[in-house]
């Protein structure tokens, strides 16, 4: 099973590149985030017809989530984070599919901080861990893949100081990412490729693709069963060098 993660960046725009890595990665299970489309609007016919079943979550202009499942129908076991009745933004949904369970997060990015979008940051990452925790009790087999919006060490972000203020590389959600991950979570793609440098965003600015100036923002946390099924995987860092590109690139693992 090949299972990714892509922060798309408007599924609409974006659909072409989105249909042409499909056609040319052939994932089995793909976790999107950043919709940001009305949910009558996403593009469940074009998916369908490049062989993809999906469900998914949205908001107008803002966030959203979405699974796609190549040869099989998506099972949705949960269409919001639970522990807070009141948040209705799109950021988390979570299917069965092949006997594995998919949770796609679109974690918020906090900024600017300090001040009440960090609180939100924070808060929602602290339902994510309980909701992580209660998840491996049940002993299934769990994926968390997503946007955490959080670059967990200075591994993770290009040599700089220019981001030192930024809601992503702050000790607070590095820390509660740290903990997630000691909770019995296998993060993926560092587990794959040790101390190298590995990113999975890059921003418009200033040819920072070109330069390779990046951050890895986009995991694949597996739980304790999954883990040792863990073959490889990496990041089609490619995709990001199209026209029109998401300013993400999507990460990937295989499991046996």
């Amino acid at each position: 099973m090949k299972i990714a993660t892509f922060n798309i960046n408007n599924v609409n725009k974006r659909l072409p590149n989105l249909l042409r890595w499909l056609k040319r990665s052939k994932p089995d299970v793909v976790c999107l985030q950043e919709l940001k489309c009305a949910p009558a609007s996403f593009p469940e016919k074009e998916l369908l017809k490049a062989g993809y079943s999906a469900i998914w979550e949205s908001e107008t202009s803002w966030n959203g989530v979405a699974i796609l499942a190549k040869g099989a129908m998506p099972v949705a076991t949960a269409r919001r984070l639970p522990g807070n009745p009141s948040d209705h933004q799109a950021r988390y949904i979570e299917a069965a599919i092949n006997g594995v369970l998919v949770a796609c997060i679109y974690l918020p990015n906090g900024n600017p901080q300090p001040g009440p979008k960090f609180d939100y940051k924070m808060e929602w990452f602290s339902r994510l861990a309980k909701h992580a925790a209660k998840l491996q009790k049940q002993g299934h087999p769990v994926i968390l893949a997503g946007d955490y919006n959080v670059a967990p060490t200075d591994l993770d972000i290009y040599p700089t100081k220019s981001w030192a203020k930024d809601a992503l590389v702050q000790p607070a959600p590095r820390k509660a990412f740290a903990a997630l991950v000691a909770k019995g979570w296998t993060d993926s793609l560092r587990e794959l490729y040790g101390d190298e440098r590995v990113y999975t965003f890059w921003t418009y600015w200033r040819n920072r693709f070109e330069r390779d100036d990046g951050l890895r923002l986009d995991h694949l946390l597996l739980s304790k069963n999954l883990a040792p099924k863990l073959i490889e995987g990496g990041v089609d860092a490619d995709v990001r060098a199209e026209d029109g590109a998401s300013d993400h690139a999507p990460a990937w693992i295989r499991l046996r």
